[in-house]
């Protein structure tokens, strides 16, 4: 039954489909403050792609050192701030969702192929403070990439901090439930 059950769910994972008018283009603005790092969180889909249209800040912005996109959205580094087009697609194939244009080498973030790699100063160990306000859930946004490690480091709130229970960690960020607010150590890699 349950060998069943699973089967069906990914089954229906497989064919899922956004909904009528989600292919469009959207501009969406994204910038690193004080120079830092900044993951803009937006859905690009299966077979999108950004570039940037409009170069907002005197910092480069320069693909794959300073900024770049992957599943999760489009991130920033080192003061690059601008308005990114994201040319949302789903494609439909059953191999992997990519278009043929995909296949040439334009697609930037395909971690099965490997190609996309962040700048030099990528692997860093960086602190990231993140608090559950009025005891709700929370995501802070960072690039923790592949190969990291996420450890707490300072607990501030009176509320307790659990790994699993009231913190944990994602590729897309730490995230905190029930009043945790604590300093978070990532050490950063990309394997």
């Amino acid at each position: 039954m349950a060998l069943l059950l699973g089967a069906s769910a990914a089954s229906a994972r497989d064919d899922w489909r956004p909904g009528p008018g989600w292919d469009r283009d959207i501009d969406v603005r994204c910038e690193s403050r004080g120079y830092g790092y900044n993951l803009c969180q937006v859905d690009i889909g299966r077979g999108g792609r950004v570039d940037l249209v409009d170069q907002t800040s005197g910092s480069d912005c320069i693909e794959g050192r300073t900024w770049g996109y992957n599943r999760a959205g489009v991130w920033v580094d080192n003061g690059c701030a601008g308005v990114f087009r994201i040319e949302r697609r789903w494609a439909d194939d059953r191999h992997g969702g990519y278009r043929d244009d995909d296949r040439r080498g334009d697609y930037r973030d395909d971690d099965r192929r490997g190609d996309w790699r962040p700048g030099n100063d990528f692997d860093q160990r960086i602190v990231v403070r993140c608090g559950s306000q009025n005891f709700h859930y929370n995501l802070c946004q960072v690039d923790t990439g592949r190969g990291s490690d996420v450890r707490l480091s300072r607990q501030i709130s009176g509320s307790a901090c659990v790994e699993g229970r009231t913190w944990g960690w994602n590729r897309a960020g730490i995230w905190v439930d029930r009043g945790c607010d604590a300093e978070f150590v990532v050490d950063r890699r990309w394997r």
